[in-house]
């Protein structure tokens, strides 16, 4: 007989998923009902008008995909690009390089502008390839989790006023319900995240987010989606005023999903953002106090996602391999050219707490001492409660 699993309780300060709070594990475990249900219909529109609120939208057709963050950005290109179609990809990370195989896959011809890891994207320079290359869609990662930079979007709704041929499509898997996400302020047309990161949900679920544009572009389209599960065309009558059939939505996801963003929206945007910023700051001033250096620029940091270089000499397995064993404490490798050079350490939705700071700090001090880098005792988290006192 195989016994009953009994998974330990992490803090999960990795790239995700994020810890989850309470109240989204008791909506998980309510009775399920039928996916056409008529209680069901309805908490599906309460899914979808929350999902407007996080994403600063009006647009209609906002939903969560029943699958996770890759199938939110799979359904972004799938619907919008067809074979032979130009699409010009801005790559400064890992899920940068995913769209490119996945508009690849769509048979789009694919103009990948290379950045640097660690860095954002110069508006300027994408205006330049946008009036050289003349895409149908321009895409781009607002927050890059493989690297911990956020790439600034203010600009963006000047330069796409100028090429009106071209959607513009963002990832936002690691910036929404952590930091500003304005979809229709910011002229985002396709714009898809996941729950189980700022969210604090699960994973499971990918919202995405399609404007009146790109919902035209889905309807004049010449050939059908490649893929039935995720077609707009079909999956958008499920959730729109049709109610028809599609597929078995994941019915305690939804339920999940409803008391996260509820939490979100008792919360409030702007609290919660400035939460983020808050413990962001502190963990970073107490990550330099201990002689240790953030990978991104200041002006450019996610605070979702902290980015620290590895010090030379240092086991990166090792370190995480102890603070999981020792600390019941996660954090992430890097992934790519990055891989051994740096942590990433998330601070995302419900693990987003000044005690997971504090502690995150005083145990990799005792780690990395046990390596034999030498760093100031406490001087990560008494630093860390200084800022913290001084920023109430």
């Amino acid at each position: 007989m195989v016994g009953e699993f009994h998974p330990p309780a992490r803090i999960l300060m990795g790239p995700g998923p994020s810890n989850v709070d309470p109240r989204v594990y008791l909506a998980m475990a309510k009775p399920l009902l039928g996916h056409l249900d008529p209680d069901f219909i309805r908490i599906m529109h309460q899914v979808q008008d929350l999902l407007r609120y996080a994403f600063a939208t009006r647009n209609s057709l906002t939903i969560p995909i029943s699958g996770t963050g890759t199938a939110g950005m799979e359904a972004a290109f799938v619907n919008v690009v067809e074979p032979g179609d130009k699409v010009l990809i801005c790559v400064n990370g890992f899920f940068g390089e995913r769209m490119v195989e996945i508009a690849g896959r769509c048979g789009a011809e694919v103009k990948k502008l290379s950045g640097t890891w660690g860095k954002p994207f110069d508006p300027a320079e994408v205006e330049k390839e946008l009036r050289a290359f003349r895409p149908k869609v321009l895409a781009l990662v607002h927050a890059e989790t493989s690297t911990g930079v956020l790439q600034p979007l203010e600009e963006f709704p000047s330069i796409m006023k100028k090429f009106p041929e071209a959607l513009l499509l963002v990832d936002t898997v690691t910036s929404l319900g952590g930091h500003p996400v304005k979809v229709d302020e910011w002229g985002i047309d396709v714009c898809y995240s996941g729950t189980q990161k700022c969210l604090s949900c699960p994973p499971g679920l990918a919202p995405i987010t399609f404007s009146p544009k790109a919902v035209e572009r889905i309807k004049n389209r010449t050939k059908k989606v490649q893929s039935f599960y995720l077609d707009m065309d079909t999956l958008g009558k499920y959730w729109g005023n049709e109610m028809t059939y599609h597929h078995t939505a994941p019915i305690s996801m939804n339920y999940a999903l409803l008391e996260a963003l509820r939490i979100v929206q008792e919360e409030g945007l702007d609290r919660r953002f400035e939460r983020h910023r808050r413990n962001h700051l502190a963990l970073a001033a107490g990550v330099e106090a201990m002689g240790l250096k953030m990978f991104v620029d200041p002006p450019h940091r996610l605070w979702s996602l902290n980015t620290i270089a590895i010090p030379d000499g240092t086991d990166d397995a090792k370190v995480r391999k102890s603070l999981l064993e020792e600390y019941n404490l996660e954090i992430g490798g890097g992934l790519g050219p990055l891989k051994g050079k740096i942590w990433r350490v998330g601070l995302m939705g419900y693990t987003s707490d000044e005690r997971n700071v504090l502690f995150f700090l005083t145990v990799l001090e005792l780690t990395l001492r046990e390596q034999g880098f030498e760093v100031p005792r406490g001087v990560g988290a008494s630093t860390a409660r200084e800022f913290y006192a001084k920023n109430k």
